[in-house]
């Protein structure tokens, strides 16, 4: 580097360096964001009055505006939940959370394992307890405030409670054991931890369907038997196989619908929400499975999750290297545990601090896996078209649209960072109906 162009760069420790960094990410990322959200308020802002020409014999007025409302609602409550995710970022950080909280375990614990598993878990616990107030509001008031919201205080609790019982039943031993490894693996733990964390992955996926998911919510047979035996004569000609067809008692949460996948080889499932039911015919049943039959058919759902591994695998590789640098704490406020015996290394903190920082940087590349996703619900819909009635499909995304009070008038930049799914006049222009 030239000394000319940039001596004071050249002056700084690596730690200044790392600092420097992470701050001009941190505020890069902050103001991206900031600017996607004011664009997203300012297009659907000035669309409000106007349903699209496409949509002005399908979509009224009033709902138009609903959506228009909602969706300006929850940019609302993402801009406070942007600040509140960068004030803790910084808090925990450079103002000195994370190393105040390590300290105060390893006085409280000493070192070893129990800290380290002990730290992760206060690090999760605090920040669940900070979101608490946003999460709270967004069901009881936001969703709520557009009618959205069946929940009931009592099944929020009663959901937190079994998901913080869960998480601890599965979490810890699972942590555990990866912080164990990352001691005792050798140079190599990186590979063993990601084939570890490759196993529970797909362990969770064939025991969620039958041990899981019926913790939290209902799970009972189609009874319908002609959209059944529809179903079924979709699925053989186009050459899947299901463990059964199940309704969802989602109304019980929200108004919101859907319609899914899940398990594994022999275990899947198909798994339709009560809402979805009550909205739909049975043609349009039917396409709607058909479109998520056409990610199984592309083979959607195993290129996702190779992608996924190989990201893992990468972001492991990448944690050994990065956690024997110093100047990878002490440049993000922490003061790592040195001249400890070897029980007392810096496995949570380093995990910990690595996932507050790759956010920052894989927020640059959402655009990319953004767009691979809109492209896989474009083939997904030709499949639906091919293999049901495209009418059918498109008067059930309508539907959902509506139902669900989605905009019709996204900003663009704002489709490019955060939509997995095509905008409605992209999709339906793509489907030709």
């Amino acid at each position: 580097m030239n000394s000319r162009i940039c001596p004071k760069l050249l002056g700084m420790n690596t730690s200044s360096i790392m600092t420097l960094g992470f701050t001009v990410a941190l505020l890069s990322t902050l103001v991206i964001k900031y600017w996607l959200l004011t664009r997203q308020n300012k297009h659907v802002s000035l669309n409000r009055e106007h349903v699209p020409q496409a949509f002005q014999n399908i979509i009224s007025l009033a709902d138009h505006q609903k959506a228009a409302d909602y969706t300006l609602a929850k940019s609302r409550v993402a801009l406070l939940d942007l600040a509140l995710e960068t004030a803790l970022l910084l808090g925990w950080t450079l103002l000195g959370g994370l190393n105040a909280l390590n300290q105060t375990l390893m006085a409280w614990v000493g070192p070893g394992l129990t800290q380290e598993v002990s730290l992760i878990l206060a690090f999760t616990f605090l920040g669940a307890l900070i979101n608490l107030p946003l999460s709270w509001y967004q069901t009881f008031v936001l969703e709520a405030q557009f009618g959205f919201n069946k929940s009931t205080m009592k099944l929020w609790v009663s959901d937190m409670i079994k998901g913080t019982l869960l998480g601890l039943v599965i979490g810890v031993p699972l942590l555990s054991l990866i912080l164990w490894v990352m001691q005792s693996g050798g140079s190599y733990w990186w590979m063993w931890a990601w084939a570890i964390l490759v196993g529970f992955q797909l362990l969770m996926i064939w025991i969620a369907p039958n041990y899981l998911m019926p913790l939290f919510n209902k799970f009972t047979p189609l009874e319908d038997e002609a959209l059944k035996q529809r179903i079924t004569q979709l699925m053989d000609r186009s050459g899947f196989k299901a463990k059964g067809f199940f309704v969802m008692d989602g109304s019980k949460r929200s108004a919101h619908s859907n319609a899914f996948f899940t398990g594994i080889g022999s275990s899947k499932r198909v798994v339709f929400f009560d809402t979805l039911l009550e909205q739909l015919s049975a043609d349009e049943m039917e396409a709607v499975l058909a479109h998520e039959l056409g990610h199984f058919k592309h083979k959607h759902i195993v290129k996702m999750m190779a992608i996924n591994f190989l990201t893992t695998l990468v972001g492991f590789a990448a944690l050994g290297w990065i956690m024997q640098q110093t100047w990878f704490y002490t440049g993000l406020g922490v003061t790592p545990n040195l001249g400890l015996e070897a029980l007392s290394n810096n496995n949570a903190l380093a995990i910990l601090l690595f996932t507050m920082v790759v956010p920052l940087l894989s927020f640059l590349l959402s655009p990319i896996s953004s767009a691979r996703s809109r492209t896989q619900e474009f083939e997904a819909d030709a499949y639906a078209a091919e293999h049901a009635s495209a009418s059918a499909l498109k008067s059930a995304l309508l539907k959902l649209y509506q139902d669900n009070a989605s905009t019709l008038t996204p900003d663009p930049w704002f489709v490019r960072f955060y939509y997995s799914h095509p905008p409605a006049s992209e999709r339906l222009s793509r489907m030709g109906v």
